[in-house]
């Protein structure tokens, strides 16, 4: 199947590649997510995994490659593509000159969003976050936590039907982690599709339904969870793709 067709996958990546300079970070990358899948990205630091989202959601231009929002070609047509999307980025920075409940409803009206419908859903938003006091309190004053949960809000005023979020979880902290997890849990029960990439794989694991291991910018794994782990856990299934971690015995004896 194309992704073109009737029944496309939410996201469909073909050949993505992307240097910098003499180093290859995405070296053509092929992934199909599965629409109403829940679809987690995993992979070691420096794999490639922000690089291809970022390519994935129109942040940043492939050398090569193409990459389908819904059967619709992102790079060919960027604003039909991100209409569909939601996006959090890592890392990318945002107005934090406004205040909360500001910068959501900024993000609603630059989808042209009725404004009464921006209003509505900014404050619901923040207070499904535990943001509502913080409504008015600049995004610069924000712990780090804080501003991931913003900048989800954000991702999801709009009701897009494919959110990609990187390191949605980082620094937030368990009470606000047990909320989103929520919230996303019923986003894919009504029929949406979201990828998130992590470095824990038991929330991974715990989450989604389908998984990619990446590393050195290619896909070593991608499928359903159970076919990816086979019969042990997603880390060990991580640690025999990835190749083991370095054997420090003997080694750092001015710790002991």
């Amino acid at each position: 199947m194309t992704p073109l067709e009737h029944g496309a996958p939410a996201l469909s990546l073909r050949g993505l590649t992307k240097r910098f300079g003499a180093k290859v970070a995405v070296a053509g990358i092929d992934l199909d997510v599965p629409a109403g899948s829940f679809y987690g990205v995993v992979g070691p630091n420096g794999a490639g995994k922000t690089t291809t989202l970022s390519m994935a959601t129109g942040l940043l231009r492939p050398d090569a490659g193409r990459a389908f929002v819904l059967g619709q070609d992102l790079w060919a047509d960027p604003v039909g593509g991100k209409r569909l999307l939601g996006v959090l980025p890592d890392g990318v920075r945002l107005f934090d000159r406004l205040t909360g409940l500001e910068l959501v409803r900024y993000a609603g009206l630059l989808r042209a969003m009725p404004r009464d419908v921006v209003e509505s859903r900014a404050r619901e938003l923040l207070d499904a976050l535990g943001l509502s006091e913080a409504g008015n309190t600049l995004v610069v004053d924000y712990s780090a936590g804080m501003t991931k949960k913003v900048a989800l809000a954000c991702a999801l005023v709009h009701a897009p039907r494919l959110l990609v979020l990187d390191e949605p979880f980082e620094a937030v902290d368990p009470v606000s982690g047990s909320t989103i997890r929520s919230i996303l849990s019923a986003y894919v029960g009504g029929g949406g599709t979201v990828v998130l990439s992590s470095h824990v794989m038991d929330l991974v694991e715990r989450l989604c339904d389908h998984v990619a291991v990446i590393a050195a910018g290619q896909v070593l794994a991608a499928g359903e969870l159970s076919t990816v782990r086979g019969g042990g856990t997603l880390e060990e299934r991580f640690v025999d793709l990835v190749g083991g971690g370095r054997d420090v015995s003997g080694t750092l004896d001015w710790l002991r």
